[in-house]
């Protein structure tokens, strides 16, 4: 099987409290409504996973390819 191109995600808080998620690459915060681009390696964080198996968190959709490159120069910017 050819291994496919991973994407990142936008993703949403369905719920009606503030959700913090602490991934290994970083923290976010979402009240309910907000919505926020994670990278392809966010998706598969655990406890990223975790959140939207308890549907917590919802995936809105894949992100284009313009906005995973977009998220990961914001992200590289924040560590330098």
């Amino acid at each position: 099987m050819a291994d496919r191109e991973r994407r990142g995600m936008l993703i949403k808080n369905t719920g009606s409290e503030p959700v913090r998620v602490s991934m290994a690459s970083r923290m976010i915060r979402l009240d309910p409504g907000d919505e926020r681009f994670i990278t392809p390696e966010e998706v598969r964080d655990p406890i990223m996973r975790e959140a939207l198996q308890e549907r917590t968190i919802a995936i809105v959709r894949p992100a284009t390819s313009a906005e995973d490159e977009a998220l990961q120069e914001r992200l590289a910017e924040q560590s330098d």
